[in-house]
């Protein structure tokens, strides 16, 4: 089979052969970079695999390089890593034959044949490899007809399943991802040994878990593997209050949509949006308390009253759990939460320009990210009642944009801060100082008050008379 390769990359591959020829060692590109070659998928990660060693084999191929590029290695895994000048990244390895104990997913290794390595890959497609030795440079080794599986856009392992997916559980997930971003089926008794091995995923360190489930999320489509974690069983174990958005439920006639469906639907339009993760992560996170706060209302149906509010408490837990960034990712994806039902409201009649400055207060400059996810949170089949919906939320922007002009809200500062309340009361950080910085800025955007600092000492000294405090003398 014909693979084709840029001039970049055929240039790349020579001087790893010419490497490979200078030290005698056999050793094959394998693994991804076959398999993106074959179905036409850009890619710069290149994983060599030689029988022997690694490291000196990458020692040996930052020469051929200039500039030199550094060699970072693990003489306890055999493994090497280099990037050269122009972004390669390159991953060196020895051949090895692998073993694992039931309760653990960290193998013993021992030296082994390009064929032991091929047997040890995850699926077929990855099994693939490219001679680089010069009695047949370029020839394609597929012991496990992993081009027929590309063909037919096809994930499958090459040993038994139970025992690919035993001895590393991750590969569950990554079986489920690869489908994700190429769009393959997982053929059916792979499936079931996903089904039947799920519950080994708990062996696997929260921080792996967490990464191959942000590659879901930043696939093309990500409702695909969020979908087939769901029906594997592996969702329940890996992030159970996604699970309890599932189902709906009907009383006296009255119904309610199934909230996990729904989410998946939501994440689906946002990413065609943006590649952003934690915005796609706000989508994920949206409705997430609807399960904690549903209610049942005699005569009207069922509720899920302040689950905005709820569902925000509850994401600097869940990113704990799941061991993601408690930094400005999470405080992004914890405000679009809070705020997502916001817009929706001043879709009504008669708003005042009070409350547009409120959201363009409390959305910031992540207003534009959070009608985006609001336009997204349209998932009816009723094309006249989607229709309908985006023109209210052009209504919307229109309406934010004149305040915005007007006002200037999102970048707002308090022409009066804190530290000037506690000068001239002679005060130290306390509650009264609290209490007057959430008065003036009350004011201000109920624009009771210009945005004057003029109007804001008035305003301060008056509200801090009421409350028994005294301007220092000078």
């Amino acid at each position: 089979m014909q693979i084709k390769c840029t001039r970049q990359e055929l240039g790349v591959l020579k001087k790893i052969a010419a490497a490979v020829s200078s030290l005698g060692v056999e050793s094959y590109v394998i693994g991804g970079f076959v398999r993106d070659k074959i179905v036409e998928r850009p890619t710069k990660d290149i994983d060599i695999v030689c029988v022997g060693d690694g490291i000196a084999l990458a020692n040996e191929v930052a020469r051929q390089f200039d500039p030199v590029p550094k060699v970072d290695f693990f003489k306890n895994f055999g493994t090497a890593h280099l990037i050269t000048a122009d972004g390669f990244d390159l991953e060196f390895v020895g051949a090895r034959k692998e073993s694992y104990q039931f309760d653990s997913r960290k193998p013993a290794v021992e030296p082994g044949t390009i064929k032991d390595d091929q047997d040890r890959r995850d699926f077929t497609i990855n099994a693939l490899a490219i001679s680089l030795n010069k009695n047949d440079y370029g020839k394609l080794i597929d012991p496990f007809d992993g081009v027929r599986d590309l063909e037919n856009r096809i994930i499958r392992t090459p040993l038994k399943p139970s025992e690919t997916f035993s001895d590393d559980p991750l590969r569950m997930m990554r079986a489920i991802r690869f489908a994700t971003q190429l769009g393959f089926i997982i053929e059916e008794k792979t499936w079931q040994g996903i089904k039947e091995t799920a519950e080994r995923i708990t062996i696997i360190s929260q921080e792996r878990i967490t990464d191959e489930l942000n590659k879901i999320i930043t696939a093309p489509k990500p409702s695909i593997g969020f979908d087939l974690l769901y029906k594997s069983g592996l969702l329940q174990i890996i992030f159970p209050q996604m699970v309890e958005l599932a189902g709906a439920e009907y009383k006296d006639g009255h119904g309610h949509k199934d909230n996990f469906y729904h989410t998946l639907q939501v994440l689906d339009n946002l990413s065609a949006n943006t590649n952003d993760l934690w915005l796609r992560w706000s989508a994920v996170l949206h409705d997430i308390a609807k399960p904690v706060t549903k209610r049942f209302e005699e005569g009207h149906g069922w509720t899920f009253h302040g689950h905005e509010v709820v569902g925000a408490r509850m994401v600097p837990k869940i990113f704990s759990k799941l061991k993601l960034p408690q930094n400005e990712k999470m405080r992004l994806v914890k405000k679009m939460v809070e705020l997502h039902l916001r817009p929706i409201s001043l879709t009504k009649e008669n708003i005042t320009d009070s409350a547009i400055r409120r959201l363009l207060f409390d959305a910031g400059e992540d207003f534009d990210s959070l009608m985006m996810l609001c336009e997204a949170d349209i998932t009816s089949k009723n094309k006249q009642k989607v229709k309908r919906y985006l023109e209210n939320f052009q209504l919307v922007r229109q309406r934010c944009k004149e305040v915005e002009e007007k006002d200037h809200i999102r970048s707002w500062q308090p022409p009066v801060n804190g530290e000037t309340i506690m000068e001239m009361f002679g005060l130290l950080p306390s509650r009264p100082v609290g209490i007057l910085k959430d008065a003036l800025k009350d004011a201000m955007l109920d624009g009771i008050i210009a945005n004057t600092k003029e109007a804001a000492l008035e305003f301060v000294i008056e509200k801090a008379k009421g409350m028994g405090l005294e301007m220092k003398k000078p």
